[in-house]
């Protein structure tokens, strides 16, 4: 019913509607008016035809809009939208009415001094601005002009601050030119007004849409300076706001910025003297870190479906530091090789350099060669070219510091013996000599680097290098009692030097004659820096463990201590919670290669003893593994996700809502490991939570791919057949699904023996079943099967229909019911059950009419009526149960 329909009543007064409008809209009585504001748009839509009308009607909304009862007022405004939409759809003969009648009355009411019409003006011209009824021009000239009137320093506190709501709203809703023009600047300014905490609170709320609205630039140039400010506010208030929409004004602005100015900033909120202000900053620590993210390194993408997928590799050069750092003797994402760039332009410009000796544009990188126990020789990691040939270049990516001075020039201006020749060549047969030559070499770079000990890395050079000379001395003590087991224990006792003769002291190099430089043992020629001991190996992976430069460490670093329990103590007590929330998009912005940053965090968190924290962690472990990648997954996943499977329910159903997900990105022996655990996911703390195995069932229809027809006839078939005798029904329905999906594995893989046990199997289970449910089951599957086309239509009918025709008897109606449905909505729609010729068409047909003389109303009725449509329904949706 019309609110305004009492105008169309004839009254005492003889008055046309039209009038009984204006007199009821101008009464004494308020409630009159209230009525007549309540129903102007019944009043548009049945006097607004025409002109005159239309007139009419709007000349007496302006004068009830001066009406001096605010709630008169306030109910005409609550009208101001719907009638606004209903002009510019139904009568767009009259396109200004909006602008010259309905607009100056919402600007009006922005000012009016009722507080309850101010909010209601405030509501209309947020729904107008959403959507898009207001012209450019009228917000530029008329409603722009009187919100920065509005929020003027001198104007009133409560003006001011409803005035600062509405601009922060209309920024996002406005074009960026507009926004820039008449907005930005007011905004900056209300963002420094020291005079009410309010307003710089709501400039703050609103920071992050803000940016997003006027871009990149004017974030940078207007806008971070105010967010500097604001950050620093006295107000803990003010800061905490600050800290929760730090991530939307981060991802508006560029990566320098972000780092150099918003991450310093970040880190005297973590470290706030107010408790408020740390808990709401480490809640927003991991999205603001998730800014940092780089998809080109990170090597993944979000669809925009919302997934996460691997992005295909474009080229084989990885040029982020941080992977080249961590990435030690490995392959990039799988790939066998590894190229840089330093190395092609130092290739390509420095062909006579030593160093860069190499002439083709990359080099491989290879591991270190790790030789037999039975070999005394040690061969250094050498690097080949694309042609085949060794490069001895020394290479930035395999070693932790600068290389050692080359020497081979000093080497070249000392005189040489021609004498020492044939000794060389027979040095080269002896590996004692062999290994003096190299200590007397290193033992020559240790003095040449003497008087330069005041700089680290040479200092950090001498250790390396004594290491290398011990190694070698032990060596060549080696080597000594390998080649002198047939002489006297007396010459075994001698020195090094009474050993091979040939050999100089290594304690006096000087005497030393050295090599032509095309012979002499240089450093590039036995490289010394692969000769070190595992202590030092390891020294050097902690080294490169410790080097990352896509987030700032110290941002790191607070992350990571979010697992603390004095955490939990001082900031908050679910702090752990928001760290596993926010998990794997840190793991994601920093890479696979980085994992090794995170990977104790995580293990912290999986065994954390809230089991809040340990859910969100279930729910998105899938997610973490394609970040992974599998070599990772499987090391370090599998455990932690082995863990879940045996958690409490609540853990576990976020690991089986994303069972196939996770189970695809292993390898095919470690998943079919899961074969064995997945008979546990039928067990429940509770019984009643049905959902649970309801959602197990639709897992294991995307599983199936991931096996074998042996392993799903093995292993799932079990489970499926158990979830098809489930207690509530909604379980049985999906569990039906599951067998079709079952049988179509089977026949598509060409395995018709395993298809036909378990046919038989079925029969045994719900055709000759005791309760009447199973056999009104037995009915679902065959009309699913035949819906579905799941095997052929020949073996159906072999193997399925004779078993499904018998069912005509049935004592139970409910059975026959289920039967007829089957037989007259799918069986008889499929060509080739209805073909001439067809052997079983008789005998359906033959059921199908001894179905229409059935005892039962029902039976009968589903028997003999025509299928309106095809059966697309589940078979929840057709159950009698």
């Amino acid at each position: 019913m019309r609110i305004s329909a009492f105008l169309d009543i004839p009254g005492q007064d003889n008055l046309t509607p039209l009038a009984r409008l204006e007199k009821y809209a101008f009464s004494d009585n308020i409630f009159n008016r209230q009525i007549i504001a309540r129903g102007l748009l019944d009043v548009l839509r049945d006097f607004s035809s025409t002109e005159d009308d239309f007139l009419t009607v709007m000349e007496i909304v302006v004068r009830l809009s001066e009406d001096a009862e605010p709630n008169v007022r306030t109910e005409l405004m609550e009208q101001v939208p719907q009638i606004t939409i209903f002009l510019q759809e139904s009568r767009p003969q009259f396109p200004k009415a909006f602008s010259e009648y309905l607009l100056p009355i919402l600007v009006r009411y922005l000012t009016d001094p009722n507080n309850q019409v101010r909010k209601a003006s405030q509501e209309s011209l947020l729904i107008l601005l959403e959507q898009d009824l207001i012209d450019q021009s009228d917000l530029e000239n008329r409603v722009c002009p009187i919100l920065l009137e509005l929020s003027a320093p001198e104007n009133d506190d409560e003006y001011k601050v409803e005035a600062v709501n509405i601009i922060c709203k209309m920024i996002s809703m406005l074009g960026k030119q507009t926004v820039e023009q008449m907005l930005l600047p007011r905004f900056c300014d209300l963002c420094s007004d020291s005079k009410l905490f309010q307003v710089r609170k709501v400039c703050a709320a609103n920071f992050g849409d803000v940016c997003n609205a006027v871009g990149q630039e004017a974030t940078e140039k207007f806008l971070i300076p105010k967010f500097l400010e604001l950050c620093s506010d006295s107000a803990w208030g003010m800061r905490k706001v600050c800290a929760e929409c730090f991530m939307a004004v981060s991802y508006t602005t560029s990566s320098e910025v972000r780092r150099t100015k918003l991450s310093p900033l970040f880190i005297n909120l973590i470290s706030d003297p107010c408790r408020w202000v740390r808990q709401t900053a480490f809640q927003s620590l991991g999205p603001f870190i998730s800014t940092f993210a780089n998809p080109s390194s990170a090597g993944l993408y979000v669809k925009e479906d919302g997934t996460l997928s691997i992005r295909p590799p474009t080229d084989d050069i990885l040029t982020d530091s941080s992977a080249v750092d961590t990435a030690h003797c490995s392959s990039s994402y799988g790939k066998g090789n590894i190229f840089t760039e330093d190395q092609t332009t130092s290739n390509s410009s420095n062909s006579n350099d030593p160093e860069g000796s190499s002439t083709n544009s990359g080099h491989v990188i290879s591991c270190p060669i790790v030789e037999d126990e039975g070999s005394n020789s040690k061969r250094p990691p050498t690097s080949l070219s694309t042609d085949g040939r060794p490069s001895d270049v020394f290479n930035s990516f395999l070693y932790w510091r600068s290389p050692l001075p080359d020497i081979s020039e000093e080497l070249d201006l000392l005189p040489v013996d021609e004498s020492r020749k044939d000794l060389d060549l027979e040095s080269e047969y002896s590996p004692v000599c062999k290994s003096y030559m190299a200590s007397s070499d290193i033992e020559k770079v240790l003095q040449s680097l003497q008087g330069h000990m005041d700089d680290p890395d040479v200092q950090a050079q001498v250790q390396v290098l004594s290491a290398a000379l011990r190694a070698a001395e032990l060596d060549s003590i080696t080597s000594e009692e390998t080649t002198s087991t047939q002489e006297s224990s007396e010459q075994s006792e001698e020195t090094p030097s009474s050993v091979c003769t040939q050999c100089p002291s290594p304690t006096h190099p000087e005497q030393e004659e050295p090599k032509p430089p095309s012979q002499s043992p240089t450093l590039e020629e036995e490289p010394v820096f692969p000769i070190v001991s595992f202590q030092e190996e390891e020294r050097q992976e902690d080294e490169k463990i410790k080097v990352q430069d896509v987030v700032p460490q110290p941002l790191l670093d607070q992350y990571l201590s979010m697992t603390d329990p004095v955490r939990a103590q001082t900031v908050d007590t679910e702090i752990t919670k928001h760290c596993a929330y926010s998990l794997p998009g840190v793991a994601l912005t920093l890479g696979r290669q980085n994992w090794h940053f995170l990977k104790d965090t995580y293990e912290t968190l999986a065994a954390d003893v809230q089991w809040k924290v340990r859910r969100t962690l279930a729910f998105s472990i899938h997610e973490l593994a394609v970040i992974l990648g599998d070599q990772l997954t499987a090391a370090d996943l599998v455990p932690i996700f082995n863990g879940f499977l045996k958690d409490l329910d609540e853990v576990r159903i976020g690991v089986l809502k994303h069972l196939y997900d996770f189970l695809k990105l292993l390898h095919a022996d470690m998943r079919r490991d899961y074969l064995y655990q997945l008979q546990e996911f039928l067990t429940t703390d509770n019984i009643r939570n049905w959902r649970f195995r309801y959602e197990l069932a639709e897992q294991l229809i995307l599983i199936l791919e991931l096996y074998s027809p042996k392993d799903v006839y093995d292993y799932l078939r079990v489970i499926a057949l158990t979830l098809c005798t489930d207690k509530v029904s909604e379980v049985r329905w999906i569990s039906f699904k599951l067998i079709v999906a079952i049988l179509r594995k089977f026949y598509a893989h060409g395995e018709n023996e395993l298809g036909v046990n378990f046919i038989n199997e079925l029969i045994m289970q719900f055709r000759h079943s005791s309760k009447w449910v199973g056999r009104q089951a037995f009915a679902f599957i065959c009309q699913a099967v035949v819906q579905e086309e799941c095997m052929p239509a020949d073996q159906f009918a072999t193997h399925l229909l004779p078993n499904l025709l018998s069912l005509a008897s049935d004592p139970v109606p409910n059975v026959r019911v289920l039967l007829a449905k089957a037989l007259k909505q799918t069986l008889l729609e499929k060509a080739y059950f209805t073909s001439l010729g067809n052997p079983h068409l008789d005998d359906v047909e033959k059921t199908v009419q001894a179905m229409q003389l059935d005892r039962d109303q029902d039976v009968r009725f589903f028997s003999t009526a025509e299928p309106k449509q095809h059966l697309r329904s589940t078979p929840l949706e057709q159950s009698v149960d």
